[in-house]
């Protein structure tokens, strides 16, 4: 089918569009990258634009040699880490029967599930419960409470029912348990879903600063965006934590910005290695 002037025109717009979408997208990371590069003197200027101005690395040295940073750092790693294999084991496991047309009590279930995506708790009775399970400042409060998400569980369940009914039935010819069924023919067949979902759940888990102000009290524990939160909120920071050979040279903005930089660096370089599954995984898992 040939294209026709109209649809040449549109495609122009679309790209035109997606182009500026694009731009206003990377232009603050780029505005970010050179705060992070630039001498204290052009930062409280306002001199910095998209390229860095007497370039230094002193917020990066700063960064670097900051404990409370890399205490951050390792508690968000680890309950990325745990939290998104943790929530994929409960999220298949949920999806698994509930996508199985012959299970009884089946649409029940998912009523209950579609409710949680409308209502919850409130921000009271889940502090009072982790509080009374015992979990208050422990990893676990970071990641129990966002265990399952219903819109994730969705999508796996879709394509869970999107498989052939055949692969089910020669299966079980063969003589294969429902366990053997789920862990040797559907998890392999779902993993473009699951690295999907799997994305959905780490970019979650390492974005999430408002747990740890609830239920974080020690500094070690405390998570990345829980510290970054509070850097942010800092109208300067104290003359003594500045390394007396760097002090000159940095602005609160310049370490901010160097803070904030390295700490989304993990996921943008994660990111890269799911593409191929993601358009693909989103547009298989959410076709019903």
């Amino acid at each position: 089918m040939l294209e026709t002037k109209g649809d040449k025109i549109f495609s122009i717009a679309v790209y035109i569009i997606l182009t500026i979408f694009g731009f206003t997208i990377i232009l603050p990371f780029v505005n970010l990258l050179a705060t992070s590069l630039s001498h204290e003197v052009a930062v409280s200027n306002n001199q910095v634009t998209f390229f860095p101005v007497r370039f230094t690395l002193s917020a990066y040295e700063f960064v670097m040699n900051n404990s409370q940073f890399w205490n951050g750092f390792k508690s968000t790693l680890k309950v990325t880490a745990i939290g998104t294999v943790a929530s994929l084991i409960v999220t298949t496991l949920a999806a698994y029967p509930l996508a199985n047309k012959n299970f009884y009590g089946r649409r029940v279930l998912l009523i209950f599930f579609i409710i949680t995506m409308l209502f919850n708790g409130g921000l009271i009775p889940n502090y009072i419960l982790i509080t009374e399970l015992g979990l208050r400042d422990t990893h676990a409060a970071l990641i129990l409470p966002g265990l399952i998400s219903t819109y994730n569980m969705l999508l796996v369940k879709n394509y869970f029912e999107g498989l052939p009914e055949s692969l089910y039935e020669a299966a079980k010819i063969d003589g294969a348990g429902e366990f053997r069924i789920f862990t040797q023919i559907i998890i392999p067949l779902s993993l473009p879903t699951l690295a999907t979902v799997a994305l959905f759940y780490a970019v979650g888990y390492w974005n999430a600063y408002f747990n740890g102000m609830l239920y974080i009290s020690s500094p070690h524990k405390m998570p990345l965006q829980t510290y970054l939160q509070t850097l942010l909120n800092m109208s300067y920071i104290p003359t003594h934590e500045l390394p007396a050979e760097v002090a000159e040279s940095l602005s609160t903005d310049s370490i901010r910005a160097a803070s904030i930089f390295t700490a989304t660096l993990p996921i943008l370089i994660l990111y890269p290695f799911l593409q191929r599954f993601f358009v693909k995984g989103l547009v298989l898992g959410s076709d019903k």
